[in-house]
């Protein structure tokens, strides 16, 4: 795959509806992804969706800059163990693996997108997570990661008839919708959503049925790295 550049200009605003997107094919036969954001070929600082076919696996291989990972569907596998569905791990810089599965599965994946110096691996199974209050009313959440310089990564959850409102994030936000709905003064989003905000955005939310999304935040530069 030659170079690539998909919404690469990180101070632009981004929605997708993945559910939507063509499954791509990727070098190794039964694993296909959805592309989100990309900055570079095979190797490439990337968001996507990726798909696993039953008894599929990838090949050994190392992630100089990291990945980071929520499964969304089936079960994930590597050597170091079996991850269902819900589950979030991160893979710190210089780590490795052989990906593979039994059943199949569907992750969402962010790769070459850590600090040089980060250095624990992180495994979170969110089915048996503990939620935690926020500042608002009718919104908790499940910490997943987070950083000195302000990177954070959570599973949210808003009640029926809750509002987020008007609260800006200094280093951008991006939000995959998992159930539920979720609206602003733009759109109405649902589950296989992916909205990637810019830093200094103010952020305005609010759910009819209720919403559960993966949100990180705090991580985003003002311009593309092209």
């Amino acid at each position: 795959m030659s170079n690539e550049l998909i919404n690469a200009e990180f101070s632009k605003r981004v929605v997708v509806k993945t559910d939507e997107l063509p499954w791509i094919p990727s070098p190794q036969v039964g694993v296909e992804r959805r592309m989100l954001d990309r900055i570079g070929g095979e190797v490439a600082r990337a968001t996507s969706v990726v798909r696993y076919a039953p008894a599929s696996y990838f090949p050994s291989h190392s992630h100089a800059l990291g990945e980071e990972f929520l499964v969304l569907d089936g079960v994930f596998s590597d050597e170091h163990g079996d991850y269902p569905k819900g589950t979030y791990v991160r893979n710190p810089p210089g780590s490795s693996h052989t990906p593979r599965t039994a059943p199949g599965c569907v992750i969402l994946v962010k790769l070459r997108q850590m600090r040089s110096d980060e250095t624990d691996r992180v495994v979170v199974d969110t089915n048996t997570g503990h939620w935690v209050s926020d500042d608002v009313t009718g919104v908790v959440r499940i910490p997943l990661y987070s950083a000195v310089d302000g990177e954070t990564v959570a599973i949210e959850k808003l009640a029926p008839h809750t509002a987020r409102s008007s609260y800006q994030v200094s280093g951008g936000e991006e939000i995959f919708m998992i159930d539920g709905d979720l609206a602003d003064a733009r759109n109405l989003y649902k589950s296989g959503d992916w909205i990637r905000s810019p830093a200094g955005s103010v952020q305005d939310w609010r759910t009819k049925g209720g919403a559960v999304y993966w949100v990180k935040r705090g991580h985003l530069p003002p311009r593309g790295l092209n």
